[in-house]
């Protein structure tokens, strides 16, 4: 313990810059989002220690404020942005939502065929039925199932 004591009274900067390396490793391998500003804020004080002679309990004041102060602020000010009226990124079907497509089939007892986003799919129908060929648009889906409206 004494060797860490006297590597942090030579080397504040190191110290915090690892503490900031371990909270973003942590923040990587979980993804939460919420990690990544205590790193930002711990590398940021490894900075003002080397600008500016601290000590440590004014260092962990400094972190523990820093580390409120960008959390609060990114959870305010970027989740909006963060959530907006977009569908997840990383759901491919709901990116389908609003797409235009092409029936393929024609539609029997509401189930058929359509051609949308390059790719065949299962079609429940919405409203009226299409002829093939026709113009559709995906207004939801079910699992693998598209639900359409024709236009």
């Amino acid at each position: 313990m004494d060797a860490l004591a006297s590597f942090y009274a030579m080397h504040p900067f190191w110290v915090w810059l690892a503490v900031a390396a371990i909270f973003l490793a942590v923040e990587v391998g979980t993804g939460s989002g919420w990690l990544l500003w205590p790193a930002a804020s711990s590398a940021l004080v490894g900075v003002l220690a080397l600008v500016v002679p601290m000590n440590l309990p004014v260092e962990i004041a400094l972190f523990a404020i820093l580390t409120i102060a960008t959390t609060y602020l990114a959870r305010r000010f970027l989740r909006p942005v963060l959530e907006g009226d977009a569908p997840d990124l990383n759901d491919p079907l709901l990116r389908l939502i609003g797409r235009d497509g092409e029936v393929l089939s024609t539609f029997e007892a509401g189930m058929g065929r359509v051609f949308v986003d390059g790719k065949e799919w299962q079609a429940r129908l919405d409203g009226g039925p299409p002829l093939p060929g026709q113009r559709i648009q995906v207004v939801g889906v079910d699992g693998a199932t598209l639900t359409v409206r024709a236009y």
